[in-house]
């Protein structure tokens, strides 16, 4: 394509999405990645119905579920004493909800969005690192690195928590949260795995730390999460995150926990940043989409949810706003996308920084939490109705406005059960 009708900036979880929905929709897409050679960093993530309803409607829910693995369960655990504080039943919510609660391999899900996008003839460029945004008479304009220009009836900037488009809205930076995240795999053969119910989900909440387990590939592997709050980051310290800090974090959970402390990855960890919510993520024809316009803390588990919803959304505007010739009138349909999306992913971005708060409680706080938690009954969904359900999808339907509920009251003990850090 000499001149796409969209160009897509990423090819994360986010971008691939976006550019297969804009596709399938009948238009022209080239998607610029700055890397060599796609791929994706991590381990697990989490797929609540929210996200697997859009699989579906893409035809990819069959080929992700053979990738990962469907749980029964969603349990919650102190990790002081690992007892069980409250569970969600993940099959009882599929009915619910329609679509299941699914965990799979960063890289899975990658994969299978890669083969979708090519199957449906996005054109996918490597070794493009884009420098500069700009709007033309016609639509958008990108620079690259290199010194090429790309041009499109509009650009999609799904370029990731230092967005360089994000700064034609805002003039912020990312947030830090001061916590910190380990991961790490371990293969079905090892003792550690035969110790765990692979069809749950579990997460250990403590004292400024939380650890989470859960099986992959088919029950192959076991995925384990562990994230605390760093001394050294408090501190103002560049050094922070490393693993002595882990150690020391952990030294008073469970031995459950502890045990799996050797079995995450040394070498790496990821830094736990956010930025503050905003409401404008349209800047004439070039939009931010996932990350660039919406990275969330990770404790509701919606990150790439929300980047794969954001794509959803732009795919049905474009339909909707599309001509007899085929034309998009992109004014309308990224004006309609802006009013659909913003309001809801500020909604995940601040529930997030509460939930992290709410999960990492010491002393009285931390009682009053387990007792709220141990009196949640297993089927109420007041807490994850207007995550999971469709509103945030729904183009003609107006973003319910959210007001937060105080720990003091039973539903905010609800709402802590939703996702984890993945």
């Amino acid at each position: 394509m000499s001149h796409p009708d969209v160009i897509v900036v990423g090819g994360g979880i986010g971008g691939l999405g976006a550019a297969f929905s804009l596709t399938r929709q009948g238009l022209g897409v080239r998607l610029l990645e700055s890397a060599p050679a796609f791929g994706e960093v991590g381990a697990g993530i989490q797929l609540a119905p929210n996200c697997t309803r859009i699989l579906d409607d893409y035809g990819l829910l069959e080929e992700a579920k053979s990738l990962g693995v469907v749980p029964d369960a969603m349990v919650m655990r102190d990790a002081v004493d690992g007892d069980e504080l409250t569970r969600l039943d993940l099959r009882h919510l599929e009915r619910r909800y329609g679509y299941p609660y699914l965990v799979i391999h960063r890289s899975d899900l990658h994969g299978l969005l890669l083969r979708a996008c090519e199957r449906a003839g996005v054109e996918l460029i490597n070794d493009a690192r884009v420098t500069s945004y700009e709007n033309t008479a016609a639509g958008a304009r990108v620079s690259l690195a290199s010194g090429e220009t790309h041009e499109a009836g509009v650009v999609i900037a799904a370029d990731g928590l230092h967005s360089v488009a994000r700064g034609l809205l805002v003039d912020d930076e990312p947030v830090s949260s001061a916590y910190v995240a380990y991961r790490g795999t371990v293969p079905a053969e090892q003792p550690r795995v035969r110790d765990v119910d692979l069809s749950e989900v579990v997460v250990y909440v403590g004292p400024r730390c939380h650890f989470v387990h859960y099986g992959l590939r088919g029950g192959e592997m076991l995925n384990q999460v562990a994230v605390f709050e760093s001394p050294k980051a408090l501190a103002g310290r560049d050094d922070w995150g490393t693993p002595d800090e882990l150690d020391a974090a952990f030294a008073d959970t469970c031995d459950f926990v502890r045990d799996g402390l050797p079995f995450m990855w040394r070498d790496k960890w990821w830094r736990m940043f956010d930025r503050d919510p905003v409401m404008r993520w349209v800047h004439g024809r070039i939009a931010l989409l996932g990350d660039s316009a919406h990275p969330p803390l990770q404790y509701i588990a919606q990150g790439a949810i929300m980047a794969i919803e954001d794509g959803w959304v732009l795919g049905e505007q474009a339909a909707r706003h599309r001509a007899a010739d085929g034309a998009v009138d992109w004014t309308t349909a990224l004006a309609a996308y802006e009013a659909v999306r913003p309001e809801h992913c500020r909604r995940v971005l601040t529930t997030s920084r509460a939930w992290g708060e709410l999960w990492h409680l010491d002393g009285v706080a931390r009682e009053r939490r387990n007792a709220l938690l141990r009196a949640r009954d297993t089927y109420d969904y007041s807490f994850t109705d207007w995550l999971y359900g469709p509103t945030a999808l729904t183009p003609d339907q107006e973003p319910e406005m959210f007001t937060p509920i105080p720990l003091s009251s039973a539903p905010a003990g609800e709402a802590a059960l939703a996702g984890g850090a993945s």
